[in-house]
C-alpha cells in the first residue's frame, strides 16, 4: 500500500483548522482591564427548560453557578468549575417566556456572590454598584454546544479584580438578551451640559419677541 504523504499531510492540516475554528468559536471580552461599561437584562424565550452549558473557567477558586428567576431563585446550582468539562449541561427546570433570568456566582462557598443584574453587586469604587458579566451571542460548535447567549464572570471584588469577565463562562439556551449602554460621568457631564445649552437657547428664543 502506497501512502501519498502530501495528502496524509493536507488532511491533517485541515482538521488542525477546523478544529482551531471551533476552539476559536467561543467569545472572549476584549476589553481586558476595563470594567465592562454594558447592562444586561436577560428574560426567557419561550416556554420551556432553561440551559446552561459550561464554556471554560480561568478561576483558581472553586465557583457554582446558579439562576433567579423573576427574583426568586431556583434552588438549582451546579457546573462546579474544578469538575466540569466543556460542553457538560445544567438544567434549571422550566420556566415561561418573559421570565426574569438573574444569573449568579457562589465563590468558595459564598464568600462571594456575584449577580448578572449589576444593581445587586454592592463592590463598586466608593461604595456603588459593579459589573460582574461581560455577554454576547454564541453561534454554537464547541464541544457539541448550541447556539445561544454567553456569558462571563468576573470573580473577584472591583477594587482587586483583573476585569478579563473569563473567571466562569457559561453559554444559555432559550434566553434572550436586551443589553444597554450606561454613559460614564465623563459622558453624563457632556450630555447634562448639552442639555444646558440647549435650554438656555431656547429661552432666549423665547424672550426675543418680547424684547422687540
Amino acid at each position: 500500500m502506497r501512502l501519498h504523504l502530501p495528502s496524509i499531510c493536507a488532511g491533517a492540516a485541515v482538521a488542525l483548522s477546523l478544529a482551531t475554528a471551533a476552539n476559536a468559536a467561543i467569545p472572549s471580552y476584549p476589553d481586558g482591564g476595563t470594567e465592562n461599561p454594558l447592562t444586561y437584562s436577560f428574560t426567557a424565550t419561550a416556554d420551556g427548560d432553561l440551559v446552561a452549558y459550561f464554556a471554560g473557567t480561568g478561576a483558581a477558586f472553586s465557583e457554582v453557578l446558579g439562576v433567579l428567576v423573576n427574583g426568586v431563585d431556583s434552588g438549582v446550582t451546579g457546573l462546579e468549575n474544578q469538575t466540569s468539562t466543556v460542553g457538560d449541561s445544567l438544567n434549571f427546570g422550566a420556566v415561561n417566556a418573559g421570565d426574569l433570568l438573574t444569573f449568579y456566582i457562589n465563590v468558595n462557598s459564598g464568600q462571594y456572590i456575584w449577580y448578572s443584574d449589576k444593581s445587586l453587586n454592592l463592590d463598586g469604587i466608593g461604595g456603588g454598584t459593579s459589573q460582574h458579566v461581560w455577554s454576547t451571542s454564541y453561534a454554537g460548535g464547541d464541544a457539541g454546544i448550541p447556539a445561544g447567549v454567553y456569558v462571563g464572570f468576573e470573580d473577584l471584588p472591583r477594587d482587586g479584580t483583573d476585569l478579563n469577565y473569563g473567571d466562569l463562562t457559561f453559554v444559555f439556551s432559550n434566553v434572550s438578551a436586551v443589553t444597554t449602554d450606561v454613559p460614564e460621568p465623563q459622558a453624563w457631564a457632556l450630555m447634562l451640559l448639552g442639555f444646558g445649552v440647549s435650554g438656555a437657547m431656547l429661552r432666549r428664543r423665547r424672550a426675543s419677541p418680547a424684547l422687540a
